[in-house]
């Protein structure tokens, strides 16, 4: 995890466009230069936040915190330094303040398992989803193409009035290949491990 100040490992890009792609949250303060990255989930996940966290905690400048949100949700947060790195990863995730799926988007398999544990979910009939409703159709397609480029066969669902992406059987088994080795014990249910 050895990195200069200011810089990403590999790891550390990877599991920050994981989050991107998933539940984080990149921003530039008015008048600041650089962006960071907010990670916020459910106080009921602090064991995947605190993972996030060790993994990140050099280029972070506290440690996560307890927060009352609306009504009665308790979340578990933390942000990153505001990094030039992070600034890039944000001009290719964010337009108009909106995520977006960049068309050159390139997934390996700490991506994958990091977006997999944000929004992943496993349902009883066997089928596997990435709950990508956040995203457009022309930026589902592009994670179709992203998802087929590491060998898995991914499919757009529509759910209800919102976009998804659905596992086809075949590939379920490449997918829990793929990110068993780096999926937390506390979201191994999502993938059935």
């Amino acid at each position: 995890m050895d990195n200069t100040v200011g810089s990403l490992t590999q790891f550390q890009n990877s599991l920050i466009i994981g989050s991107i792609l998933g539940d984080g949250y990149v921003r530039i303060m008015p008048g600041r230069k650089n962006a960071f990255l907010e990670i916020n989930h459910s106080a009921n996940q602090k064991e995947y936040v605190d993972w996030k966290y060790e993994m990140l905690r050099d280029v972070c400048r506290s440690s996560p915190k307890l927060r009352k949100g609306n009504g009665k949700r308790l979340a578990y947060r933390f942000y990153t330094r505001q990094l030039k790195a992070i600034t890039d990863l944000y001009k290719d995730f964010y337009r108009n303040g909106r995520k977006i799926i960049p068309e050159n988007l390139n997934i390996d398999p700490i991506v994958l398992a990091v977006w997999y544990m944000d929004d992943g979910s496993k349902c009883g009939d066997g089928n596997f989803y990435l709950n990508s409703q956040q995203f457009d159709l022309n930026g589902q397609k592009n994670l179709v193409s992203a998802l087929r480029n590491v060998g898995l066969c991914v499919t757009v669902n529509k759910d209800k009035i919102y976009y998804r992406l659905r596992f086809a059987r075949s590939s379920v088994s490449k997918l829990k290949e793929i990110i068993g080795k780096t999926i937390i014990p506390s979201m191994r249910y999502k993938i059935g491990l």
